[in-house]
């Protein structure tokens, strides 16, 4: 029996959902869906409970944080929840300087660069973020038989914020440090997993029913730096979590070249972006897999029509796959029309439950 096969808590209500059944390589009545930023800008009815919040600020009220999360599961009628908040929200827990700057990112007031500087990533706590608790216990009331997946950010992707000191485009402080001082980036590495983890694990106690770790910016390096300096700190991240027996997701932006080693770090889903279709990700993944994606977020402007082509075109690619969980290939668009993410579920809800394993 593997460890997603053992539910506990919360997890005995959303057992049985499409989407664990997908996660677990089971047959399913339709091909589950959600979205990646599914909850967020591109729908009126966040924009207007934002309204005035910093986004920090926002991810640290409960009652807020659950009635985001929700607002899509209303409108979409998706098959999981995800936890609104942001990948730094564990980095400004633990007392780092650091903001989310509108149109910019998470900025980083004083960049780590140097040995003496880890000493400011201390361990979380379970007290450092007992608003995550609270609003993961409001969710699941509310949620029931749907499950909520918690998220967190990779160890690469949150280094290359705290080394660059915000977004960058080239990564070049990270990658000379991660070059030329291997011992202080596998120590940056290590800390920020154990970070990781421990924010999962809150979440997962409280009641989330999955997990995804993204590694927004690791499509930068080469699959050999991947192995090398990378995939030991997200594999620590996964054996963390492992023992709650909850499925564990990866995903990452341009690691069509990467899905070997990703698939290798232990997750029981593999997230595809949409350069790669889902038939080759699978022979790059491997065998004991499922593949999370992966439609081009772009393809919602094309008219209707177009978007049934592009999202059967996924479905055809997915066919084989030993479990598929349908979402687009990176996060819903700000100015995308909520009503064609709508139908886009109802259609791979109408098309996959005719043909249902």
């Amino acid at each position: 029996m593997s460890a997603i096969d053992r539910p506990q808590g919360q997890q005995t209500k959303t057992y049985e959902s499409a989407f664990l059944k997908a996660c677990r390589r089971e047959p399913v009545p339709h091909t589950p869906v959600w979205f990646m930023r599914q909850a967020g800008r591109s729908l009126p009815e966040y924009l207007k409970v934002r309204e005035g919040i910093p986004m920090l600020e926002s991810c640290m009220r409960p009652e807020l944080v659950t009635e985001i999360t929700l607002q899509p599961v209303r409108r979409h009628k998706v098959d999981a929840a995800i936890y609104f908040s942001d990948i730094v929200v564990p980095l400004k827990a633990i007392g780092l300087d650091l903001d989310i700057k509108p149109g910019v990112g998470p900025v980083v007031a004083d960049p780590i660069r140097s040995r003496g500087d880890l000493a400011r990533l201390r361990d979380l706590t379970p007290d450092d973020v007992s608003y995550v608790t609270e609003a993961i216990g409001m969710l699941t009331g509310e949620l029931g038989a749907t499950p909520l997946i918690g998220f967190a950010g990779a160890p690469f992707t949150l280094a290359s914020y705290l080394v660059e000191g915000g977004p960058s485009r080239n990564h070049e402080h990270t990658k000379a440090m991660m070059y030329g001082d291997p011992a202080l980036w596998a120590e940056l590495l290590d800390r920020l997993a154990d970070i990781t983890a421990a924010f999962l694990k809150v979440q997962i106690e409280a009641g989330a029913s999955a997990v995804q770790l993204f590694d927004s910016w690791v499509g930068a390096l080469a699959p050999a730096d991947y192995r090398r300096s990378v995939l030991p700190a997200s594999a620590k991240v996964f054996d963390a979590v492992a023992p709650y027996g909850v499925p564990r997701i990866h995903f990452g932006v341009g690691t069509g070249e990467l899905l070997g080693p990703m698939g290798e770090a232990g997750a029981d889903v593999v997230g595809v972006d949409w350069r790669v279709p889902l038939d080759e990700a699978a022979r790059r993944v491997g065998p004991g897999k499922a593949l999370q994606g992966n439609l081009d977020p772009a393809v919602l402007f094309a008219p209707a029509g177009v978007v049934e082509t592009k999202a059967q075109e996924v479905l055809n690619a997915a066919a084989g796959l030993e479990g598929h969980v349908f979402n687009l290939g990176h996060g819903v668009l700000p100015s995308t029309d909520p009503d064609a993410l709508t139908r886009l579920v109802e259609y791979v809800h109408t098309r996959t439950a005719q043909t249902a394993r």
